[in-house]
């Protein structure tokens, strides 16, 4: 765990009007006596919190264990969480998580159907690329699918511009690929592109950082804090790739007041349930089918179909649809699933969440709160 203190002042990581009216609500449901507190990191199922009683190490309550369905509806970092302080023992129980009003999932690796929370109620999300061979556009519409079915705001960043020496056609096409979303350049070598964040840095918002290993999370984070609040690894110099730093999820306090989530590299962002974001994501190749002859069209052989004409004349680009194909493949895998899975409990005579019901559960209109008793 970080050895600093914490500042627990509430509002200082984000506590408003909003949230404490949500938690009244919660708290006078209940018969036990809660505090309000928020999630700054996690150790598999034992949180580090910070409440108006402290810092805190924390476990959820039977009962919460008991009632969650999938690994989605544990407590994540950047939740608010009622819980009840253990007097003298420096712990506390997590008997309510509050609603959230976004959340950034991944699917777990492997064949497993399950969701990782990646972090919630985060305002912005830096989708960080460095400038050096790190850089793959089709890496970067992943990552956009994931940020915009989040709820919250993506903005593309590339680090490390000392390394490069005209990052203009990066820009370019990153702005391409995702038009409306803001991109800047920054080096926290050479101290460029620190006044262009500053808007998304404000005092209360919270502010993610994600992309692979190696692109240069923590050392944003370090730069940014005027502090070494993580330690930084050196790129392999073969292939550019980076080593992992980060191992794990923790909110950070900035001077300006922001609060930024630093999260460890992922080699590859499995797609969840992101069907939102994927057409967000494409709006280009969306347009163009809906302008295709037949609404049918399969943009394979069929007369009139524009998406086939985009490609023959080069005004979209082929890898790009490919990946437009390839992530609907998976959202498509990922729901086919969802429905197998719920059909086979409803047999059993159990219930589970509906595949939109589970989806609204984490996007802005929050996982839902326990019953606190």
């Amino acid at each position: 765990m970080n050895e600093k203190k914490k500042d627990t002042n509430l509002v200082s990581w984000g506590w408003n009007e909003a949230w404490q009216d949500q938690f009244e609500q919660l708290a006078t449901a209940g018969s036990k006596k809660v505090e309000p507190a928020r999630v700054t990191a996690q150790y598999s199922r034992i949180y580090q919190i910070v409440s108006e009683s402290g810092e805190l190490s924390a476990e959820v309550s039977g009962r919460f264990e008991f009632a969650a369905v999938s690994p989605g509806d544990y407590p994540a970092v950047g939740d608010w969480v009622a819980i009840e302080p253990l007097e003298g023992e420096g712990r506390a129980i997590i008997h309510a998580v509050l609603k959230r009003r976004s959340a950034m999932i991944r699917k777990t690796a492997g064949s497993t159907l399950d969701e990782q929370v990646v972090g919630t109620n985060l305002d912005t999300v830096f989708i960080v690329q460095s400038l050096n061979q790190d850089w793959n556009a089709r890496r970067l519409e992943r990552y956009l699918i994931a940020v915009r079915d989040s709820g919250s705001q993506p903005v593309v960043l590339f680090t490390k511009s000392d390394l490069c020496d005209d990052p203009t056609p990066y820009l370019s096409e990153a702005e391409r690929i995702a038009p409306g979303v803001p991109v800047f350049a920054v080096s926290a070598i050479t101290d460029q592109g620190r006044k262009g964040l500053a808007p998304y840095l404000k005092p209360g918002h919270t502010v993610a950082a994600v992309g692979s290993s190696g692109v240069g999370k923590s050392s944003l984070l370090n730069w940014l804090a005027g502090d070494d609040l993580q330690e930084v690894q050196r790129i392999r110099e073969d292939d550019a790739r980076g080593r992992h730093t980060t191992t794990h999820r923790e909110l950070f306090r900035l001077p300006e007041g922001a609060i930024w989530l630093d999260t460890p590299g992922m080699r590859e962002l499995q797609m969840w349930d992101s069907q939102h974001g994927w057409q967000a994501t494409f709006t280009d190749v969306e347009e163009l089918a809906a302008s295709c002859r037949f609404r049918d069209c399969q943009h394979e052989k069929e007369s009139g179909c524009a998406v086939r004409a985009a490609l023959e004349d080069g005004s979209l680009d082929a890898s790009r649809y490919a990946n437009y194909r390839k992530t609907e493949r998976e959202i498509a895998r990922i729901a086919r699933k969802e429905q197998f899975a719920a059909n086979r409990l409803k047999k059993k005579g159990g219930s589970r969440d509906s595949e939109s019901g589970r989806k609204q559960k984490h996007r802005a209109n929050g996982a839902g709160f326990y019953d606190a008793e």
